[in-house]
């Protein structure tokens, strides 16, 4: 089964760019978006074959993550019961009969640090949240999360040190992650890979000059390493200031 996450920036300013065709062109099983900066019956998106979920922010033109979907989920969880961070339309979780999906768009720390407390606060309680899924079957997590993990993940690690998405507390964050039991899933496959990344500033003309981060990711539990066949980022696809990452697995149940 593939799966695909991609942050697009806006689905209703992608759809624009001929996101249906690309869409269509990498057809996957499951579709994760997140930054969908849009409102209820904002778009009305046909994708023949496809299920689909949203979950809006409150605030209009923000946030806001879908899951676009071929296989009928038993079940569809919004948000992750925390009243504080359940407004922004940050998560949505499929149930399948051998694992949990969940798409992600993890708070940015923002310019100054000025949403770091918040950010580490939310880290707490998502991680938690996963694991209360994983006890029961395995979690597929993709998304935005926001934080480049090791320098490797990044341009320029050393100037962007104390910046958002690559501060100590943040990757640290990701690092407790993984040691409760989960997968990197591209350094998985790409253990020693440079300049792989997935979001470029749309100043400086960084994409042209590959100055990116990897801040998407599909991380999955330990549990589940022998279904993974490949995990790759698709940097060849445009529309957003991130790119698609991409996840093959095989011999789950759906």
């Amino acid at each position: 089964m593939k799966f695909i996450s991609w942050n697009v920036n806006g689905l209703r300013a992608v759809v624009k760019k001929d996101f249906t065709t690309t869409f269509t062109d990498l057809d996957a099983d499951f579709f994760c978006i997140q930054e969908t900066k849009m409102q209820a019956g904002q778009l009305d998106l046909e994708l023949p074959g496809y299920e689909q979920y949203y979950n809006y922010a409150e605030r209009k033109g923000y946030s806001g993550t879908a899951i676009f979907t071929k296989h009928h989920p038993l079940a569809v969880t919004y948000d992750i019961g925390v009243p504080e961070y359940d407004h922004e339309g940050r998560v949505i979780t499929l149930e399948y009969p051998d694992f949990y999906l969940v798409t992600c768009y993890t708070p940015n720390s923002g310019s100054g640090l000025k949403r770091l407390d918040f950010r580490m606060g939310w880290e707490d309680v998502f991680q938690d949240y996963l694991d209360k899924l994983n006890i029961s079957k395995p979690v597929i997590l993709c998304g935005d999360l926001n934080v480049a993990h090791e320098e490797i993940d990044l341009k320029n690690p050393k100037t962007n040190h104390k910046n958002a998405g690559f501060t100590d507390d943040e990757r640290e964050k990701f690092t407790a992650l993984l040691g409760r039991g989960y997968t990197d899933t591209f350094r998985y496959f790409n253990p020693d890979a440079t300049e792989q990344y997935s979001w470029w500033s749309y100043r400086f003309h960084a994409r042209d000059n590959n100055a990116g981060w990897r801040i998407d990711y599909f991380v999955t539990s330990n549990s589940i390493q022998k279904n993974l066949e490949t995990a790759e980022i698709r940097n060849d696809v445009f529309g957003s200031d991130h790119c698609p990452v991409e996840l093959v697995t095989t011999g789950l149940n759906v």
